[in-house]
């Protein structure tokens, strides 16, 4: 089974995934959060992040999620990538980490990934453009009526 490690700033990760459990996950075996400090050495934090991977991972490899691109979290978990054992993905959101755990059964690890990025980018609207998109329907509806 692929692990899902969320490795984000503050407490981002733990409360991504108790709501996440609110709404419904098919498994939470093998998901953690590591919260991270960005006042904590490097080395502390590389440590820390081996011991998790190590504790999520059961034998599919272990997909991290981090909160934003160029930050502590990312930077430190990039340095264990390794294909088909560790990927990282960030910009985690809510649809994000509903996808990896209830996908990851059916999956390898690298088409998690890809699948959990997508469903990050799927999940994001500006509003206005949604309702304009809604309008433009109705009333291409009520001229072919």
């Amino acid at each position: 089974m692929i692990g899902i490690l969320v490795v984000a700033h503050g407490d981002l990760g733990v409360q991504l995934i108790s709501t996440a459990r609110m709404i419904g996950l098919n498994s939470e075996e093998r998901v953690q959060a590591m919260s991270i400090d960005p006042s904590d050495s490097p080395e502390s934090l590389r440590e820390e992040l081996q011991k998790c991977i190590r504790k999520v991972n059961g034998g599919g490899g272990v997909l991290v999620l981090t909160d934003l691109f160029g930050g502590t979290p990312t930077n430190v978990s990039l340095s264990f990538l390794e294909d088909g054992k560790v990927e990282v993905v960030t910009g985690v959101n809510l649809p994000m980490m509903i996808k990896a755990i209830n996908a990851r059964q059916d999956h390898d690890l690298r088409t998690l990934a890809d699948l959990v990025q997508e469903a990050g980018k799927e999940s994001i609207f500006r509003a206005e453009d949604f309702r304009q998109q809604r309008l433009r329907r109705r009333q291409s509806s009520d001229k072919t009526a």
